[in-house]
Formats: structure tokens, C-alpha cells, sequence
């Protein structure tokens, strides 16, 4: 992305839970104008960001805004998106995702939104905890999934570019593909160790600190509002993303296979110990016939008569 100047932009966010605030503070540090909708009231904190909030969604979809963001749970996209009084919308505007799958939202959006409304599929790869110091460096995908605007969608690709961030076009198949590797198995395992309860200990490794962070990553939580909506998360980026269910086969062939083995090397030193044992007991007997043999034990039926 080239770092030229940006136009501000009027961005509308539908969902305004703790992803959307993060993003919204860098925008509005830009200079973009944001309004904002939500099925819980953030009215308070609206005024103190300086977002205009509408607990109305037709008046929000009148407000002119040149960029509707769409920063929903995975799970409820399909209802809010299919809710919306899209006649209220007053000229052709961009439709934009921020989630954490890619060929769902793109599909639904084609399916929904009116055929002068572009579309542009996003995924920051970052939130609150790792971009808490600033974006450089930091990725974030997108797809140009039907562009009539160019100018409106180069200066909301500027938002981030101009932070710093490394900027990736890729379709949505080839992100949910490499996301299902990625973001899907990281938290397959957090999740796993959050069950497990793993903790520090007094003695920990440097491998196991980092299996630490991974089953306490605050990026997980505070993408979404509580501990039962980021597990919608999870959930979300499981029954929507086609190629999670492979990973998650692989995570369960690869967990077996790994049992088996050592299984297989507990069976296997079982069985030395019962070899030594038998060598041990055959010298043990020989030993023994010597010593009966030359008198130096009595034999069974003295020990017997002395009794």
C-alpha cells in the first residue's frame, strides 16, 4: 500500500464491543468521523470517544456514512446483516468485515447487501493486548472482493497502512486455509490448556512459559465482550470456517499418534524388564542347583524333616 494521504472518511461500526473501540481510538486520532450502533447501549462511552451512537439502526443507515463496518460475533452476523433496513441507506456505500473468517461474511455480504454496494473483506491480525503499543509490523489481510470506489477503499486501507501495519491482500478461501493452520489450532490448544488449568510453576521452562501465554491470551478475551462470547469466537471460527474441520481431525490423528508411540515405548520397556527379570531368575537357579548340588544348602526334604 502506498502511504499517500488519506481522505477522512464517515465510518459507520455495527458492533461496538471492545475490538471495535480499540480500532475506533486510531481512527478517530486520524481524523475519520465514526458513528456507531450496538445491541447493548455504549451511548456513555460514545460521548466520551466523540462517536455519535444510534440505538436506532434506520437512522444510523440515513447517517451518510461513506464505510459500514461490520465488527459482529461470527455467530450473529447472519442475523444482524439480514435485519438491516438497507433501503435507509442513502447512496452507495462500502460494506467492510473485521472477522475472523473470511468466506462466510464475503458470501453473506454477495448474498445481502444491494449490487452497488462494494465489498471488502479485512481481518486485522492483531487486537487490544498485541496492538496495544502501536500497529507496525502487525498484519492485516484483505480482499477487494467487489470494488466500484476505489478512492473510498484505498483511504480505509490507508488506516492501517499508515500505521505501520504489513499489509496483505489474499482471497478469503486462501486466508481461511492458512487461518484454520494458524489462529484456529492456537486457540485449539489455548483452549485445551485453559481446561488443564496449566499455571506457572517455580521450575518452568521457557517452552512451557510460552504454552503459558498461549492458554492466558488476553487477544482471545478481549476481542469479544466476556469469557461466553469468546467462546463464540472459538466456536465461530470452527462451524464457519470450512477448513478448520480437517484441523481439528489432524489435531486428533496427531494427539493418537503421538499416545500410541508411547504407548507402544512403555510396552516395549515393560517388556525388557520382564527379560531381565526372567535372566535374572534362570542364573538364579542355576546358582542354586550348584549350591545343592556341593552341600552347601539342604535340600528341600531336610529343611521339611528338621521342622
Amino acid at each position: 500500500m502506498s502511504s499517500s494521504s488519506q481522505n477522512y472518511l464517515k465510518i459507520g461500526i455495527i458492533g461496538f464491543g471492545p475490538f471495535a473501540q480499540f480500532l475506533v481510538k486510531t481512527m478517530i486520532k486520524q481524523g475519520h468521523s465514526i458513528t456507531a450502533t450496538s445491541r447493548s447501549d455504549y451511548n456513555d462511552l460514545c460521548n466520551q470517544l466523540g462517536v455519535s451512537f444510534f440505538r436506532d439502526m434506520n437512522a444510523f443507515l440515513e447517517s451518510n456514512n461513506d464505510v459500514i463496518l461490520l465488527s459482529t460475533s461470527i455467530l450473529s452476523l447472519s442475523q444482524v446483516i439480514k435485519s438491516l433496513p438497507l433501503n435507509c441507506l442513502r447512496k452507495p456505500t462500502l460494506f467492510v468485515d473485521v472477522l475472523s473468517v473470511k468466506e462466510y461474511p464475503r458470501d453473506l455480504m454477495l448474498q445481502v447487501l444491494p449490487s452497488d454496494s462494494d465489498v471488502l473483506c479485512t481481518h486485522p491480525m492483531f487486537g487490544p493486548e498485541s496492538g496495544r503499543h502501536g500497529w507496525k509490523d502487525l498484519s492485516f489481510m484483505y480482499d477487494k472482493v467487489r470494488i466500484t470506489n476505489e478512492a473510498t477503499c484505498s483511504s480505509f486501507l490507508q488506516i492501517f497502512a499508515s500505521e505501520g501495519c504489513k499489509m496483505m491482500e489474499m482471497t478469503c478461501e486462501e486466508h481461511d486455509k492458512l487461518a484454520a493452520r494458524s489462529q484456529f489450532l492456537t486457540h485449539t490448544i489455548g483452549r485445551v490448556l485453559a481446561e488443564m488449568k496449566v499455571e506457572p510453576t517455580p521450575i518452568d521452562t521457557k517452552g512451557f512459559q510460552k504454552l503459558v501465554e498461549v492458554s492466558a491470551n488476553k487477544d482471545y478475551m478481549q476481542k469479544e465482550s466476556t469469557s461466553r462470547d469468546s467462546f463464540d469466537l472459538f466456536s465461530g471460527l470452527f462451524v464457519h470456517n470450512r477448513f478448520a474441520q480437517q484441523q481439528l481431525r489432524e489435531v486428533e490423528l496427531a494427539f493418537e499418534t503421538v499416545k500410541q508411540q508411547l504407548l507402544r515405548e512403555d510396552e516395549r520397556g515393560a517388556g525388557t524388564q520382564l527379560n531381565h527379570f526372567a535372566a535374572d531368575n534362570d542364573k538364579f537357579s542355576q546358582m542354586k542347583t550348584f549350591l545343592f548340588t556341593y552341600g552347601f544348602l539342604p535340600s528341600f526334604s531336610d529343611v521339611i524333616w528338621n521342622c
